[in-house]
């Protein structure tokens, strides 16, 4: 095909868009873009410049140029960065290692149509359709001194069982409430994903004699590759941005400091600082490799 034939194609197809379909894609992608550049990039961008400032949020002739004196007093003279830091690893081991695993498992067997599936499917379901900050309103009511589950042990607020006051057990807590929502977010995940595994996979290791243990190991698992990267994408982003159920129950009280309430409570705090855009900034960074991660997988998997 010579290049005259191929510029007059293009210009066909640049032909093609009429004024009203100019006019959709501007309505359906251009104002979306725009939004979402105003509202998500821009705000992004100029916190990272203030991150590297002494500001007090209320004059832009206030601004003062800090260099990297936010960091260094978060890396250096702010403990509570690393305890945060500590817990939102918690997080992630106890997410990566029995959350998601649990969801995996309900959803293998839901798929497998054990006897009350539609139940367990539905009841695991439920709490996939709350918001974080309802799930802490919900677990703040049933555990807290004057809650549900002390009302129902026989005692009064004098003698309670303190589930948020002890410490140690804090964050593991928080970390069985959060992977009440967790599970089932998984398990709707993969289970939508063993819905597309081909039966005849499955037929085939049958009926070379594999059991069903080999049979999801070697067979269904390695089939689920995209799932399997969305699933520990999500459990990483979800670890890291960890914030509504842990504010709803301990507000700015600091009884569990992690990076995302740490963003809060210094969002123009200490002062002239500007350290909670340094610490959004450091979340920020956290975050976005695991997305890059997801996006090149996707990518790569698209090209092939």
């Amino acid at each position: 095909m010579n290049s005259t034939a191929v510029s007059g194609k293009k210009a066909h197809r640049r032909r093609a868009f009429s004024r009203a379909d100019r006019t959709t894609l501007a309505a359906f992608v251009g104002l979306p873009l725009f939004f979402h550049l105003l509202l998500v990039w821009v705000p992004a961008f100029l916190t990272i410049i203030l991150s590297f400032t002494y500001w007090s949020g209320i004059s832009l002739s206030r601004i003062k140029w800090a260099g990297l004196a936010n960091y260094k007093n978060i890396f250096f003279d702010t403990p509570a960065f690393w305890e945060a830091v500590q817990n939102n690893v918690i997080w992630l081991v106890w997410f990566a290692g029995i959350a998601t695993p649990i969801g995996i498992l309900l959803a293998y067997q839901i798929d497998r149509q054990i006897r009350g599936h539609k139940f367990y499917e539905t009841a695991y379901y439920l709490p996939v359709v709350l918001s974080l900050a309802v799930t802490g309103i919900i677990w703040d009511f049933l555990l807290r001194p004057d809650g549900f589950i002390n009302g129902l042990m026989g005692r009064d607020i004098d003698n309670a069982f303190s589930f948020f006051g002890n410490y140690d057990i804090n964050i593991y807590v928080i970390l069985t409430i959060a992977s009440w929502r967790h599970i089932g977010y998984i398990m709707l995940l993969y289970l939508a994903g063993l819905k597309s595994v081909d039966l005849a996979l499955r037929e085939a290791s049958a009926l070379d004699g594999a059991t069903e243990w080999q049979t999801f190991k070697k067979v269904i698992f390695p089939a689920m590759k995209p799932v399997n990267v969305i699933v520990i994408v999500i459990t990483i982003i979800e670890s890291l941005r960890a914030f509504d159920i842990v504010y709803i129950i301990y507000g700015s009280r600091g009884g569990l400091p992690i990076l995302g309430t740490l963003v809060f409570s210094n969002i123009a705090g200490e002062g002239a600082s500007m350290k909670g855009a340094a610490y959004a900034v450091i979340l920020f960074l956290l975050s976005i490799g695991p997305i890059i991660a997801y996006l090149r997988a996707t990518f790569r998997s698209d090209v092939q």
